[in-house]
């Protein structure tokens, strides 16, 4: 069996294993998967209705939390690393992490049977490739993963799709700032938009979002790119997009309005709550916040340059 990939371990006090988990989800654009056995009991009964445990899970440690990061032979798990050492110091986390290795099919096959068709706003269902879609009359995104962040199941990305909902409008033209798998780019396109850039500094990100336009059938309207906002991209847009984290959203204040057309929406997602005052300041000089969505201590805005009158 082929062992090429590497797992990162993360090791968190249980009652920070879900802020770990969504952290890693953020920053490290690979699959993940959370152990987490603190109310084994409870969400057993709730979920299965059943209070016989197999002894092996009564045996696991309830007050330990385990966040579990697959990276392809390609990536450089130094760089992963780093980037969450970084966020779980600066948020106060506790952890240890170690590293194994893992053949490919043992994470892959794992991470694809919890992903099904997901309805998302009022218009889209998101589909993972390999599952039927129900049909329910919404438009449907399918959609390859790969290895690169936005799938639909993350709060962040969810609250994006509901604002694009709200303010794509037929023929406008949107920007991605960091466009991971495609996801919002693809949904743009399908809600009506007449052309999409993308924009992310990580390769593989790039290359998966160019095979969800295909799958999509609107590669024709994509324009997928790697590299650097200000070095690489050029235009205006009706619709900006990006789902980052909160500091880099800070960062690129002073860019965005070069590529706003007039009367153009910025939509912002990735913002943990208690970062929102940050960005709020950092957007009060130039921009007005026009909408607002928040899940599970997730923060999305919607906002419009102000008027130079």
């Amino acid at each position: 069996m082929h062992t090429d990939w590497t797992e990162l371990i993360i090791t968190v006090p249980a009652q920070d294993v879900e802020r770990a988990g969504d952290i890693a989800q953020m920053v490290v654009p690979y699959g993940i998967y959370i152990e987490d056995y603190s109310h084994l009991e409870q969400e057993a009964w709730e979920i299965a209705h059943i209070d016989l445990i197999d002894e092996e899970l009564l045996q696991k440690d309830r007050t330990k939390g385990l966040v579990h990061i697959y990276i392809s032979p390609e990536a450089n798990p130094t760089e992963a690393i780093s980037f969450l050492e970084e966020r779980y110091r600066a948020c106060g986390i506790d952890f240890s992490l170690s590293t194994a290795n893992c053949a490919e099919e043992d994470w892959i096959n794992n991470w694809k049977k919890y992903f099904h068709p997901i309805p998302v706003g009022n218009k889209l269902l998101i589909r993972p490739t390999w599952e039927e879609a129900p049909d329910t009359g919404r438009i449907v995104l399918h959609l390859e993963p790969g290895l690169a962040f936005g799938t639909g199941t993350h709060e962040t990305t969810r609250l994006c799709l509901e604002l694009l909902e709200q303010y794509v409008s037929p023929g406008c033209d949107v920007l991605d700032v960091g466009c991971g798998s495609g996801i919002l780019s693809v949904a743009a396109l399908l809600l009506g938009a007449q052309k999409a850039v993308g924009v992310d500094i990580d390769e593989l990100a790039v290359k998966t979002a160019v095979e969800n336009a295909q799958i999509n059938e609107v590669s024709g309207r994509f324009t997928a790119i790697c590299g650097n906002l200000t070095e690489q991209v050029s235009g205006q847009y009706q619709v900006v997009v990006a789902n980052i984290v909160a500091d880099v959203i800070i960062s690129l204040t002073q860019d965005i309005p070069a590529y706003l057309s007039p009367d153009a929406v910025y939509l912002m997602s990735g913002i943990i709550d208690s970062r929102e005052p940050d960005v709020l300041a950092a957007l009060a000089p130039q921009f007005e916040v026009i909408g607002r969505r928040e899940e599970k201590g997730w923060v999305a805005l919607a906002a419009k340059r102000k008027s130079l009158n």
